[in-house]
């Protein structure tokens, strides 16, 4: 990529495609194409197609998708599949189609087997059954990965794609009703302290493990990648690491310094046992991550008290 070469950021005001754009800028690129939702719809294939038409981006960062957490994804099953898959196959696609020079597609690292051995390996992908309750999800991150690799055998496509362990970070979602787990604690911890609460409940029993990566080490390595990887397999982005919920939980109630007690509610689902990717492609190829949890959640809660109005806390 050149500095002056013209980038399409799908996706670029959530927390992973916003963590790209001030990755790019950075780093001195001046050509960035940036469509709100209202502005262009991905969804809708005309509108998609007539916009690399008109632009013909040379790269592109497919980090738009509709996402959230356990419960959101339980409930909006057809949605998360739908939106989705029309998403990503109306960028693929139009991206082929007007001789885009590379493309890399972000996924998700429930693309694995609930139960897949651990640490995750690329190679773990289809081999067994996935968590009932992102299966949706899951599904269309899958059916990307291979569209990206489809279009790379029948096409010649530099088309790649990269699968994101649990992400955070500035502009993260903290609606309790369909944000991810960390993001949803901050939110928790924050109004418990705030209201003087004695106790928070969280779901499930905190024992399953997950790994964390912050948004902006993850735009690091998308961008290291977008200069570096030209293959065809897919690449796991990790810190290779895992901390347990209830660690998360003990370490983000001292960040936002509430001192009641925490209450596991262990009716609730804690989903899949354990989550840790295998990062060794990764770090061969030379990148490793570089913000640790605790200094990532100390700026994430930053990030969220700035926000605060827009939750009405």
């Amino acid at each position: 990529m050149e500095k002056s070469s013209k980038i399409y950021i799908a996706g670029h005001r959530g927390m992973v495609g916003s963590a790209i754009h001030r990755k790019l800028v950075q780093e001195g690129f001046t050509n960035l194409i940036l469509k709100t939702s209202s502005e262009l719809d991905l969804r809708n294939q005309a509108a998609v197609r007539a916009f690399f038409e008109a632009e013909k981006p040379e790269y592109i960062f497919l980090a738009a998708a509709k996402v959230g957490g356990i419960m959101a994804n339980n409930i909006y099953r057809a949605e998360f599949l739908n939106d989705n898959l029309l998403i990503q196959n109306n960028v693929i696609d139009s991206a082929y189609r007007n001789g885009a020079t590379k493309l890399m597609f972000l996924g998700s690292s429930c693309i694995y087997p609930k139960l897949a051995p651990q640490p995750l390996q690329e190679d773990a992908l289809l081999t067994g059954l996935l968590e009932p309750t992102n299966e949706p999800y899951a599904i269309a991150k899958i059916a990307g990965i291979k569209m990206c690799e489809a279009y790379r055998s029948q096409y010649g496509s530099n088309f790649i794609s990269v699968m994101p362990t649990n992400l955070y970070g500035p502009n993260d979602n903290y609606d309790l009703n369909n944000s991810h787990v960390l993001p949803a604690m901050i939110r928790k911890f924050h109004e418990a302290k705030e209201e003087n609460k004695p106790f928070v409940e969280l779901w499930g029993t905190g024992s399953p493990l997950r790994e964390f990566l912050h948004a902006d080490d993850l735009a690091a390595a998308c961008y290291y990648l977008m200069l570096n990887y030209d293959e065809p397999g897919f690449l796991n982005v990790g810190v290779g690491s895992d901390v347990s919920i209830k660690s998360l939980a003990e370490m983000i109630k001292n960040v936002v310094g509430y001192e009641g007690e925490i209450h596991w509610n262990s009716d609730k689902p804690d989903g899949t046992p354990r989550k840790l990717m295998d990062v060794s492609k990764l770090h061969a190829l030379g990148w490793k991550h570089s913000i640790d949890l605790e200094e990532g959640i100390t700026m994430t809660y930053q990030d969220f008290l700035s926000k605060i109005e827009t939750y009405a806390v």
